[in-house]
């Protein structure tokens, strides 16, 4: 599952269409102050000027089996990810129905995707992407919220049968008559674009192929597969079961800066619906402000603040506990309400860093306000985590990669007694908590074999797996791999 190409970020703008709820109201203004404050904080920075030539990012040019075209209207490629994981014995002092089973088991997860594209204009293109993907996680996919294999499906009744996955009209707009080099790819065609410029964006896609990108750590393909690694677990982000939404994008970039934002559809009415087509009743909608610089002096680097706000028939965790205190239900069921729209909201911060011409270090950081139910990507309400990556050029492999990273997760203490009280989440569920942060270490090595071919193995290691440290920790091997076409 969330499986997409990466490729370096563009920027996008949008608003949520506004709801009759009196509880968005906190929410909407945190997210104006939001918007309003980024670009006056960027304003306070001083540029990088030009005579300090800073250093670029390492080259992480990615082999492909064939050869593509730089100046053809046409796109064609394609990918295929295969990945094999085991977990050791632990010790669990109980297993829940959505524990991490502490007993050995293996899985195994495959995704693989027809890239298409063709240039109707100049600067108007339409892309579509077919995929099969299968194969659920560890333990069902169930018991970790930094969950080890993004590839995985949660739904174990989803066909392996071929799908749509991707379906769009791209169309840039020039701010300047100076061009710059395109990323051409899987998700644009383009490979000269104005400097300054507006891309819009409307259809199927993953909201993650436009936002919360990393140039180290957003990539289950060649990098790492802890999908609380790749991605903002703080940002409850909309996907259908296979990992895609339909909406809008608008965009804004710049040699400086950029932003992006969209309106995008939100499941609904309950969490394993359909996208649900009536912005009245479930909508998303995320703004993303990024700089073109980075911390140190004279080294390349991108710093990102991200913003979104879900609106739908969500459940409340202190709702759901209070039925349970009060005798009502034997468990809380976080699904147990009446029909109403609630609001989950959060922030997300996203760096990289240019260290040296072969090495780059990055970090994450996300919250949301925890009070309503995790709905679409899994049950953090706050995270940070770290991350080195490096190129094999510096040992002579010029097209291997390897990296390491920490992730700390956590949730909200009405979260948490939730899940103490029994209630089972869509990932998590012990049926008890003795609650302590959840974090992990990952490691993995990635070889380049012949052309696209790529492989290598990938470590992970996880402390109090679902917050609970009465289970754990956790040793979860993996090998990949990899051909891109």
């Amino acid at each position: 599952m969330f499986s997409k190409p990466r490729r370096s970020p563009t920027a996008r703008l949008c608003i949520a269409l506004p709801l009759p709820d009196q509880r968005r109201g906190p929410a909407t203004s945190a997210l104006a102050f939001f918007l309003v404050c980024l670009p006056l904080a960027w304003a306070q920075l001083p540029d990088i000027t030009a005579g300090q030539k800073p250093d670029e990012a390492p080259d992480a040019t990615v082999q492909t089996m064939f050869p593509h075209s730089l100046d053809s209207r046409f796109w064609i490629s394609g990918q295929v990810n295969l990945i094999a994981q085991v977990n050791a014995p632990f010790y669990a002092a109980y297993t829940g129905p959505h524990s991490f089973k502490p007993a050995y088991d293996s899985a195994f997860s495959h995704v693989e995707t027809l890239y298409t594209g063709f240039q109707v204009t100049h600067s108007g293109e339409i892309l579509f992407d077919v995929e099969q993907a299968g194969g659920l996680g560890l333990s069902q996919t169930y018991g970790i919220a930094g969950f080890p294999n993004l590839d995985a499906n949660k739904d174990p009744t989803l066909s392996q049968a071929p799908y749509i996955s991707r379906i769009m009209y791209h169309q840039i707009i020039a701010l300047s008559p100076t061009t710059t080099e395109g990323a051409r790819g899987p998700l644009s065609t383009f490979a000269i674009v104005p400097t300054r410029r507006l891309e819009l964006r409307i259809g199927k896609f993953a909201i993650t192929d436009f936002f919360d990108n990393n140039a180290v750590g957003s990539d289950s393909h060649l990098q790492f597969m802890n999908w609380a690694v790749d991605q903002n677990g703080g940002w409850d982000f909309t996907a259908d079961p296979r990992g895609y939404t339909w909406g809008v994008t608008c965009e804004y970039q710049s040699p400086r800066w950029g932003a992006r934002a969209a309106l995008v559809l939100l499941t609904g009415p309950n969490q394993t619906d359909n996208l649900e087509w009536d912005l009245r009743k479930a909508n998303s909608s995320v703004f993303e402000f990024e700089l073109h610089r980075g911390f140190l002096p004279k080294k390349d680097g991108v710093i990102r603040l991200l913003g979104y706000l879900n609106n739908g028939n969500m459940g409340v965790y202190r709702y759901a506990n209070t039925q349970y205190i009060n005798g009502e239900v034997p468990t809380p069921e976080i699904d147990n309400h009446p029909q109403w729209m609630t609001s989950k909201y959060g922030f997300g911060f996203n760096f990289e860093q240019v260290l040296s011409r072969n090495v780059l270090v990055y970090g994450r950081f996300g919250w949301n306000n925890g009070r309503t139910e995790s709905w679409s990507f899994t049950e953090i309400d706050q995270t940070i985590g770290l991350g080195l990556g490096a190129i094999g050029r510096m040992w002579h492999r010029r097209y291997d990669r390897a990296g390491v990273a920490f992730v700390s997760n956590g949730i909200k203490a009405d979260h948490a007694a939730y899940l103490g009280y029994g209630g089972l989440g869509f990932v998590l569920g012990d049926g008890k908590l003795s609650y302590g942060r959840e974090s992990l270490l990952e490691g993995y090595y990635t070889a380049h074999v012949w052309r696209g071919l790529f492989l290598g193995p990938d470590l992970q290691f996880v402390n109090n797996p679902g917050y609970n440290r009465a289970r754990g920790p956790v040793w979860v091997p993996s090998f990949r791999i990899h051909i891109e076409l």
